[in-house]
């Protein structure tokens, strides 16, 4: 689905705008999302070449593993993106796009990492790993 989207942080010091195929979302129950969210991450993916950035005056980028990169905004704490360096996608969190998103949760990914404190109960696929 082609679709022209736009988004951003809470504080508008990152907006951006996505011109292209957004895929379904996923949902990463990892270790490292919940810290970066403070619970588990919903993003969608779309090429990087896709994202133009309108305003990015208070983007930061963390490396949060070799090959990994997460984009936050450094005034109000919103976690925007992550970029694995070896991919020519982009994830960008879902809450940060602007209404209607358009897209889904298709799947839930490193079910085995999540916290002990909700239960997936929405029937979709869920993986061990990614």
């Amino acid at each position: 689905m082609t679709v022209q989207k736009t988004g951003g942080c809470l504080c508008q010091g990152v907006r951006f705008e996505i011109a292209g195929a957004l895929n379904p979302i996923v949902a990463c129950h990892c270790s490292q999302c919940a810290k970066t969210s403070g619970n588990f991450a919903a993003m969608a993916s779309t090429a990087t070449s896709n994202v133009t950035m309108l305003s990015d005056e208070t983007l930061r980028w963390f490396q949060s593993s070799d090959t990994v990169n997460r984009g936050f905004c450094s005034r109000c704490g919103s976690n925007l993106f992550w970029k694995d360096g070896r991919s020519p996608e982009i994830y960008i969190t879902a809450g940060t796009i602007d209404q209607p998103v358009g897209v889904k949760i298709a799947e839930h990914i490193h079910v085995t990492s999540k916290s002990d404190y909700y239960d997936i109960t929405d029937g979709l696929p869920q993986k061990a790993e990614w």
